[in-house]
Order: C-alpha cells, then sequence, then structure tokens
C-alpha cells in the first residue's frame, strides 16, 4: 500500500476543516429567529440534553446564540479580511514600484498604525464611525493591512530584480503586463494565506470590541455581547454563558489559525515531497 505523504494529508485536514467552518457558519445563518427568542420558565437552566449550552436570564438557548453570534462574527472577519488583504496589495505594491518618498511615507504610516495597540484603534475608528456593522468593519479592515503590506512589498522587491522582469521590460511590455502577468500570479499565495491568517485576529477584535460595548449593538447576538451579559451573572454560579460560548469562539479561532498554516505548507512546493 502506498504511503500518503505530509502534503496530501494536509489537504486532507484543510478539507476537514472547511468543510466544519462551512458548516458552524451555516447553520447560524439559518437559524430562525424564533430559535433565539426567550422564556423566563426556562431561564437560567444549566447545560442538558434539552438545551446543550444551557439557557441565558431571559430563556434564551445559548447554543442557538452562539451559533448566530459566530456567523455575524464570521460574516464581519471575513468581509474585514477580504478588504484588508486588497488593501494591503495595493499597499505593498505601490510602496515596492513608487518613488523613495512614497516608499518612506507608506512605511512611516505603518510604523504609526502598528504602534498603537488594534483594540484601542478599532475601539476609536468604531465609536467615530457610529458604532454598529459599519464601524465594526471600518476599524477592523482600517488595523490589519500593515503586516501583510510589508510581507507584499518586499516579495514585489525580490520579483522586480528577476531575470524574466528583466527580459520583459526589454522586449517592450508595460508595467501593468507585467504587473498582471508577473507580480500578481507570484502574490497570490501570500494574499490568500494572509486573507486566512487574518480572519481569527479580525473575529476576536469584533469579540473583544462588542464586549467592552463599542462595537455591535446590545440586541444583536454576537459573542462579544453574550460574554458581555454573562459577567453580570457568572458571580451567582451561572458559568455556562460565560465558558461555553467563550470556549466555542476560542476553538473556532484555533481551527481558523490551523487552517492558514496549512494552506500555506500546501503552496510551498517542497512540501510535497516529504
Amino acid at each position: 500500500m502506498k504511503k500518503i505523504n505530509r502534503r496530501t494529508k494536509v489537504v486532507i485536514l484543510t478539507i476537514i476543516m472547511t468543510i466544519i467552518l462551512i458548516a458552524v457558519y451555516a447553520l447560524g445563518v439559518l437559524i430562525p429567529e424564533d430559535a433565539v427568542t426567550g422564556s423566563f420558565l426556562n431561564a437560567k437552566e444549566p447545560p442538558s440534553l434539552e438545551h446543550l449550552f444551557g439557557t441565558d436570564a431571559l430563556g434564551r438557548d445559548l447554543l442557538m446564540r452562539t451559533l448566530k453570534g459566530l456567523a455575524v462574527s464570521m460574516t464581519i472577519g471575513i468581509a474585514a479580511s477580504a478588504l484588508s488583504a486588497v488593501i494591503a496589495v495595493f499597499v505593498g505594491i505601490s510602496a515596492a514600484v513608487g518613488s523613495k518618498w512614497v516608499d518612506a511615507f507608506i512605511n512611516w504610516l505603518i510604523d504609526i498604525v502598528m504602534s498603537v495597540p488594534h483594540t484601542i484603534l478599532v475601539i476609536l475608528i468604531s465609536f467615530a464611525t457610529g458604532r454598529g456593522w459599519k464601524g465594526l468593519l471600518i476599524g477592523i479592515t482600517a488595523t490589519h493591512w500593515c503586516s501583510l503590506a510589508r510581507l507584499i512589498r518586499g516579495e514585489v522587491l525580490q520579483l522586480r530584480s528577476r531575470q524574466y522582469v528583466a527580459v520583459s521590460r526589454k522586449l517592450g511590455k508595460s508595467s501593468g503586463w507585467i504587473l498582471v502577468h508577473h507580480l500578481l500570479p507570484h502574490l497570490a499565495p501570500q494574499f490568500f494565506v494572509g486573507l486566512i491568517l487574518m480572519f481569527p485576529h479580525a473575529i476576536l477584535h469584533e469579540a473583544s470590541v462588542s464586549f467592552l460595548g463599542f462595537g455591535l449593538m446590545p440586541e444583536q447576538p454576537a459573542i462579544g455581547i453574550i460574554l458581555s451579559e454573562s459577567m453580570r451573572y457568572i458571580g451567582a454560579g451561572m458559568w455556562w454563558p460565560a465558558v461555553l460560548p467563550g470556549l466555542t469562539l476560542v476553538l473556532i479561532v484555533l481551527l481558523v489559525d490551523r487552517l492558514g498554516g496549512h494552506l500555506q505548507m500546501i503552496m510551498e512546493p517542497y512540501s510535497a515531497q516529504e
């Protein structure tokens, strides 16, 4: 029997993790609003077969709320990560191919953004732009592009010195043609891996800012809102509203982070020989 190499195992695990994440997101989106309505007859029930995560102080099923909250967090995370990755590619290429003052200005801007803690900066931007979905999306997008932009800049500087790029220039190819046919195809792996790796950071920042009261509105079923509400009752022995949704969030974040690492391994050619 032929031995399965490491790359094949990683591909299989990546497919499994992707299916799990899609299933969690789909469940959260498809759960009807009636499933998270409250009933004081079922309030503050601990985990059981009927309510696997228990119920909160208003009698709402915490498993249903957690799944819907994860769907909200994942939607914001996907949108913010995609926008941040696009900004990073644009900024990184501009720094690498632009004049010296453009490169210096972009590096200075990256230093400024990275010098402020992300959570504080997201809170300030979210509060200034009206909180809610729009504020969180703008805040997370504006603070998560810097590391990938520096990576893209360094990659473009290396690609510009390659022989095939010099040959294309001598053949009269325009900068736009070289960008489309030589630079962007080589930057695609960094773009997708960077997007995936930004995703867990975006989810955590959305949850932390909502937990502090500067993100989503209290009536929305977000994980940060659920955890914030649970703090009122944890001293009375209600541990499940804080522990179980929080643990689920951590597991999803770790799963996405591992998915990004596996995608990076898949895109490395030498891993196929292991």
